[in-house]
């Protein structure tokens, strides 16, 4: 059972609404959050009801119940997860390629919130179980979980303010001569609704910066960074360049194998039946501690073979 939490409405607040005056005595919690508690009694205003529109004259007395309603419904279930750290309020997860995020169609069990409920059962009592973004099915890398509403809302407003760094790596088809950017908005494609794509009006906006890490014959390793999180975006951006991830089986091109190519470098790419992308590095600030964090996590095996196959490949080229 959560402890009452009670505080009194400073007289400098008087005239304001008590919505408002909640977010502000109340920060770790959502604007929403709170005034859906008001609604259903779980805050009192010297032990009464009031409506959030409602004006103070300040001295009230405020009690807010923060005993959280189970959110998720989902079944626990024993999963391995990968945690690269933890503690008391968030929880850093190296996800594999196969692990879908969330549940949904086609997907309702086996899922990373299935897993967390199951490695931290307190969870059931955050939002999404603590999840404030996600990775692609088949994408690897760095996840980072929120254990409470409060560092959930933080780390909510960190996306949103643009100050978590996300970091990845990605093998793409084609020999980029440099880096650079691309700057253009995401939506949903007009004909798959399975699928993003560019969209010259509406959409969200989405910005990816790229560096060239290492050129092969016909591929290049390719470092990202995001400023923004859409759906697909890397994926997206790169196909756009024509530039589009190998093994990626939405935005990718059909394979073809490269004159002079050996046969084992063409069955590695071949069967490479996943995106090559990445989340090598994630850095934010702590929603407690307020320090600055830093979390990386090597590639999987199956992308440092692939790596090590195309390397290898242009040396080869090279002596011949």
């Amino acid at each position: 059972m959560a402890e009452l939490e009670t505080q009194t409405i400073p007289v400098e607040m008087a005239g304001q609404r008590l919505d408002k005056i909640l977010a502000e005595l109340w920060p770790d919690y959502s604007r929403s959050r709170l005034t859906a508690w008001l609604k259903s009694g779980r805050i009192k205003v010297n032990d009464g009801s009031l409506k959030p529109k409602e004006k103070m004259m300040g001295g009230e007395v405020v009690t807010i119940d923060p005993e959280q309603d189970v959110v998720v419904e989902n079944q626990a279930e024993a999963i391995d997860l990968d945690v690269v750290f933890e503690d008391e309020h968030i929880l850093v997860i190296n996800k594999p390629a196969g692990l879908v995020v969330h549940p949904g169609a086609g997907n309702w069990t086996g899922t990373l919130l299935n897993a967390l409920l199951h490695y931290c059962p307190s969870l059931e009592t955050v939002p999404r179980a603590g999840i404030v973004h996600r990775l692609d099915k088949l994408t690897t890398g760095l996840m980072v979980v929120a254990k409470t509403v409060q560092a959930q809302n933080h780390l909510v407003e960190q996306l949103q303010a643009r100050t978590v760094s996300r970091q990845y790596e990605a093998v793409v088809k084609g020999k980029l001569i440099s880096g650079g950017m691309v700057d253009e908005r995401i939506g949903r494609h007009p004909t798959d609704r399975k699928k993003m794509g560019i969209v010259q009006s509406g959409g969200k906006e989405a910005i990816t910066h790229y560096r060239v890490t290492e050129r092969f014959r016909a591929h290049t390793h390719v470092t990202c960074y995001l400023e923004t999180g859409r759906t697909h975006q890397i994926r997206v951006h790169m196909a756009h360049i024509r530039h589009s991830l190998v093994g990626d089986p939405q935005y990718g091109q059909r394979f073809n194998r490269i004159r002079g190519m050996d046969d084992d470098t063409t069955e590695v790419l071949r069967h490479f039946n996943r995106q090559a992308l990445h989340a090598s590095a994630l850095a934010l600030i702590h929603p407690v501690s307020e320090e600055e964090m830093i979390w990386r996590v090597d590639l999987p095996e199956d992308m440092q073979i692939l790596i090590n196959t195309l390397r290898a490949d242009a040396e080869h080229a090279e002596n011949d």
